[in-house]
């Protein structure tokens, strides 16, 4: 049983700038609602800990002063920020359970309690805060849990995470460096000029994907559940994976295939094999790619907002990628990769933001709940995000470095996040969300098809 014990609002410690921000087209086209993480802590929570993250939270939101605002909707339907220094929620509570009750923190249902909880339905979506951050000790005081909502809106994971280190080390009493403020909030320089001649390219990753031989549409694979595992890969099976992929590429004289596109490639093979698929069945591996240093001129190291594009791999059948060598899937995904180029980017730019997209940001701040326009990347595609480049662990708070990081729910369709694990040793965690009835088999042939190489 979990109980709040408290509840805070937190406004930044000095007077910041009360103006509104322009959100570009990437802010807008995101999941409408909060993103929960969980990070967790093996350290005796003392009794000053609230207050000392309080304060420390207090401090940094001087600087992040947009976290401390409010969403609120113009006359057209876009989104802007409103930096009105009205705070974020800051909720301490307690568990009778104790860390072992969570098992390996797996995403599940009883993790989510270890998360904010936040309706969309009862409060005016613009008195809503755009972050929730909830510390859980757990029983007998051998850790403690800090679950974070993040509003999407407000940025991806890169700055959230940074954001979050940031704030964990005013917390250990340290001063920030100038690289590690947020430098650049303004978001204007993702907000392009149109021209005549966009959208110049095709864009597949905007158009629905590929659905299952034999059906019309995705509404039976959206009703499927899904449940998530921990996988973990070390640095020795990784490299065989990377080896394999790079015993036959598909272009000479390509560079090597790197550690994303092996276990990416192996993942989307198990995934297809798992589901038992058609061999001419169609299928498409889609992820996100960070663009902050593949615009001309790149984004500031510190842009604080969106700047992730949606790709997916060119068409292909799952019976190639089941039985073809592993470099077939590795160079799929490189060639999507790739396509993701300054030109690209702005082409995209003007294509990704609909009518569609501006009716459902006004019916979700009409009370309507989270909604989003998203293509369903189920079952028989796979969406995939690495977060092998981002610094989660250093959320060090004063208490040393978090044991565990990840999502705080399920997702509702397949998808895959890859992590290097918190030992630092170069092995990789793959935290699988897949549907129920093909989880076993995927489980048993993610290890069986790896120990066959």
């Amino acid at each position: 049983m979990l109980n709040i014990v408290a509840s805070y609002c937190v406004v930044p410690s000095e007077e910041t700038p009360e103006t509104r921000l322009r959100l570009s087209d990437y802010d807008q086209v995101v999941r409408l609602g909060h993103t929960p993480n969980i990070y967790i802590y093996k350290a005796k929570h003392n009794h000053n800990t609230t207050e000392k993250m309080i304060k420390s939270l207090s401090k940094i939101l001087v600087f992040y002063y947009p976290i401390a605002g409010r969403l609120s909707l113009t006359e057209s339907g876009r989104m802007e920020l409103d930096c009105n220094a009205k705070g974020v929620t800051f909720l301490e509570a307690e568990t009778t359970k104790s860390m072992s009750d969570y098992g390996d923190f797996s995403p599940s249902e009883s993790i989510k309690e270890l998360v904010p909880k936040i309706d969309y339905t009862t409060q005016p979506i613009e008195e809503l805060p755009l972050l929730f951050v909830q510390l859980t000790r757990f029983h007998g005081g051998e850790g403690f849990a800090i679950g974070s909502a993040n509003s999407h809106v407000l940025s991806d994971g890169l700055a959230h995470i940074r954001f979050i280190n940031s704030w964990a080390k005013v917390t250990r009493g340290e001063t920030l460096e100038p690289h590690e403020m947020p430098s650049f909030l303004d978001r204007t320089a993702l907000i392009f000029q149109r021209s005549p001649s966009s959208p110049r390219f095709d864009h597949p990753e905007l158009k629905p994907l590929p659905l299952k031989l034999g059906t019309s549409d995705d509404a039976a694979e959206k009703k499927k559940k899904t449940r998530a595992v921990l996988l973990k890969l070390t640095a020795k099976q990784v490299e065989k994976l990377k080896k394999k992929a790079n015993e036959q590429p598909v272009k000479e004289g390509s560079r090597h295939y790197s550690r994303f596109e092996a276990i990416t490639a192996h993942i989307w093979r198990c995934a297809s094999k798992a589901r038992e698929l058609d061999e001419k069945q169609p299928t498409l591996l889609r992820f996100n790619v960070d663009i902050r240093n593949r615009l001309i001129p790149p984004l500031p190291r510190n842009y604080f907002g969106n700047a992730l594009v949606a790709t997916v791999t060119p068409k292909c059948y799952a019976g190639e990628i089941m039985s073809k060598p592993l470099s077939y899937a590795a160079q799929k995904v490189r060639e999507a990769n790739e396509m993701v180029s300054n030109e690209y980017i702005r082409s995209q730019s003007e294509a990704v933001l609909g009518q569609e997209h501006l009716d459902c940001i006004k019916a979700f701040f009409m009370g309507q709940g989270e909604r989003s326009l998203a293509h369903f990347p189920g079952n028989p595609n796979i969406q995939i995000t690495s977060w092998m480049n981002l610094p989660v662990y250093e959320a060090d708070f004063g208490w040393g470095k978090p044991i565990y990081f990840g999502l705080g729910y399920v997702n509702s369709h397949d998808r895959a996040l890859i992590l290097l694990s918190p030992e630092g040793d170069g092995s990789v965690i793959v935290s699988i969300h897949f549907q129920i009835a093909h989880m076993q088999l995927f489980k048993k042939l993610f290890y069986e098809d790896y120990s066959k190489l």
